[in-house]
């Protein structure tokens, strides 16, 4: 009498009938204790073990077919999920368009783990893709420059911010990519760094839409004045894209905030919205002072004027009402709109008083005198700065906008709220110095310099669309992917590769990047 303990399935493939064999192995053995059978050492075909019969799968081998082997061995794993995944979003943005598989695998390894152009081959392999020989990286990296990727990057970011609709506000910001060199040359110099570094470095503008998408890198010397970099790259994406004369608005912090600035950017076209200095208070919110002094109440908001050019009087003090600005009638203003907040007035006298403290301790000899805040030197004498602290502790909570957009057009309210979407250009910043890792920067040729940064601005493109259709940032997606390993497994001299079993939460995500696993 013939009983059926188990059901392990049906074998497609020599490798899917060793396999099979290995199950039934263990349950047997599970069952039984001590069973013994062997699995000969060559299995022609499928059609060569006879069905139903429990003799012909576990007994002794067949006559002929020689001695029996092991048990089958993983040849490699993978996770190639991720790899697919992240590939199939590199398409779906249109990238492949640049028709250049290394350039892709390049920016598909900076956004899994940002390494090294020679290390990005571990990676790679890793990830299950074909790996290239590193003089073949350092060959395309050449060709990212000569045959205008970026240009083909930068169309393709157009339209898909175009598609959504987000490009009525454009952000900009200024960050500084440092090198780790001891000589500076053409493009890499020592300049102003946030950070107090003396390496040399470069300055990178970055252009993104109203959502933090990217839209347009360049980068410039290290020790260019970040006021000069906005104009040269609005007026480069007005001109690629064929703008001239579209209205669109852009927003970008108080480091941009020139008269030169302002004056190129309302000549071609743009509107703009810049942070606006507290230094200027006194003189915009004169009329407020005189007539209301220094009170505000929390959420005030305040549309008046501010002068072009310092030396320009605009505001009648004499007149209680505060103007309206419009182009026409103020043209040597712009609109100035300041907003007083309770919190921020906190904040503000926090950070005052620890200012106050260490500029009475350098007066008082207690600490090493610096360029501090309220000191006042004359030869060896160090005095605190009573009136600049009394005037910076009356202008607390107020911070100020300056634009070109009349009230008609955009409400103070509706000004503040665009500025205050900077925080997606800073954000996307963030993703290129943390997540993608754009800095510090290994290259020393300017071509070199330019290919890498178009592998980390294409690869801020793929992570920010990942994270828009998955609700999830870049590095938590990658974290709950590469985990999803395929196997490659060798039975009998024949390897066949198995999928990863996968979780309901990373089925999610996959289904999100367009990845069907038949979950």
């Amino acid at each position: 009498r013939r009983e059926i303990v188990a059901h392990v399935g049906s074998a497609h493939t020599d490798a899917e009938l060793g396999i099979l064999l290995e199950k039934a192995r263990a349950i047997a053995l599970g069952d039984q204790g001590q069973l013994e059978f062997e699995v000969p050492v060559r299995i022609e075909s499928v059609q060569e073990v006879a069905n139903g019969s429990a003799a012909a799968l576990f007994g002794p081998p067949a006559k002929g077919k020689g001695l029996p082997v092991g048990p089958g061995r993983t040849a490699s794993t993978s996770s190639r999920l991720l790899y697919e995944a992240t590939g199939k979003t590199y398409d779906g943005l249109g990238f492949d368009a640049v028709g250049d598989v290394v350039f892709r695998d390049l920016v598909i390894a900076r956004i899994v783990e940002p390494t090294s152009k020679l290390d990005s081959l571990r990676v790679l392999a890793d990830l299950g893709a074909n790996t290239p020989s590193y003089r073949t990286i350092q060959r395309h990296l050449r060709s990212v420059v000569t045959d205008k990727y970026r240009d083909v990057i930068t169309k393709k970011c157009f339209a898909h911010s175009s598609d959504r609709g987000t490009l009525s506000l454009l952000l900009y910001d200024v960050t500084t990519l440092y090198f780790e060199a001891e000589n500076e040359d053409d493009l890499r110099k020592v300049g102003y760094s946030k950070e107090r570094r003396v390496d040399p470095q470069i300055v990178v503008g970055l252009l993104v839409d109203r959502t933090g998408f990217p839209l347009e890198i360049s980068c410039f010397e290290g020790n260019t004045a970040e006021t000069t970099t906005i104009v040269p790259i609005l007026q480069g994406f007005q001109k690629r894209h064929d703008l001239a004369g579209v209205p669109m608005v852009v927003a970008a912090d108080a480091g941009m905030l020139s008269w030169t600035n302002l004056k190129a950017l309302d000549a071609a076209g743009f509107s703009f919205i810049v942070g606006s200095r507290s230094t200027k208070a006194p003189g915009d919110l004169a009329s407020h002072f005189r007539w209301h002094g220094n009170a505000f109440t929390d959420g005030q908001v305040i549309d008046t004027v501010t002068p072009r050019r310092g030396t320009t009087v605009v505001n009648n003090t004499k007149l209680k009402a505060e103007p309206v600005w419009t182009a026409a009638e103020h043209p040597k203003a712009w609109r100035a709109i300041w907003q007083y907040k309770a919190a921020r007035a906190r904040r503000d006298q926090k950070t005052l008083d620890a200012q106050e403290a260490r500029a009475k301790a350098v007066v008082a000899g207690e600490k090493k005198a610096k360029a501090t805040r309220f000191v006042t030197v004359a030869g060896d004498q160090h005095t605190l700065d009573e009136a600049s602290l009394a005037r910076a502790r009356a202008l607390v909570g107020l911070k100020g906008y300056v634009t070109n957009i009349d009230a008609a057009q955009m409400s103070a309210r509706e000004v503040i709220g665009k500025y205050h979407e900077l925080w997606h250009v800073e954000r996307s910043f963030r993703m290129s110095k943390t997540d993608l890792r754009a800095r510090p920067i290994f290259h020393h040729l300017r071509e070199s310099i330019e290919a890498h940064l178009s592998i980390v601005f294409t690869a801020l493109a793929v992570s920010h669309a990942i994270q828009d259709k998955t609700g999830l940032a870049i590095a938590n997606v990658v974290k709950q992917l590469r985990p999803l390993r395929s196997a490659t497994i060798t039975i009998n001299g024949t390897s066949q590769t198995f999928p990863p079993q996968i979780p309901d939460a990373q089925a999610d995500i996959l289904a999100h990047l367009g990845i069907e696993t038949g979950h």
